[in-house]
């Protein structure tokens, strides 16, 4: 299974980045094989659709589970589309987020967060 994180940094103890539209970086761990891949996110500099883009990217990883913070109306409705699920934490090191969501820690978004429209 691949987990995409919206992070601040580049590696499991970088911080999880609330946005996930305008994040730097998405870390994907792999829970399988505990491989980590680094992708810088697409969306943080589009004036608009940050979120959309964000979306696609991950979609594009293939990956299973997202974590973030909030997810945008635009995002939420690809992600949901793409049947990929995702879930709520707070700013700590990614490789705490990875256990909280190991354990079931997490809250599971069911809905969006608010439009930031360009923020």
């Amino acid at each position: 299974m691949k987990i995409g994180i919206s992070s601040n940094g580049k590696n499991l103890e970088s911080s999880l980045d609330l946005r996930f539209g305008r994040c730097s970086y998405f870390v994907i761990y792999d829970t399988e094989s505990n491989e980590v891949k680094v992708v810088e996110n697409g969306g943080q500099s589009s004036k608009g659709g940050a979120g959309i883009a964000a979306a696609q990217q991950l979609i594009d990883e293939n990956v299973d589970v997202v974590i973030t913070g909030n997810l945008g109306p635009n995002a939420f409705e690809l992600i949901e589309k793409a049947n990929i699920k995702a879930f709520k934490c707070e700013s700590i090191s990614l490789k705490s987020v990875i256990e909280k969501y190991r354990n079931g820690e997490l809250e599971e978004l069911k809905n969006s967060g608010p439009a930031h429209h360009g923020m």
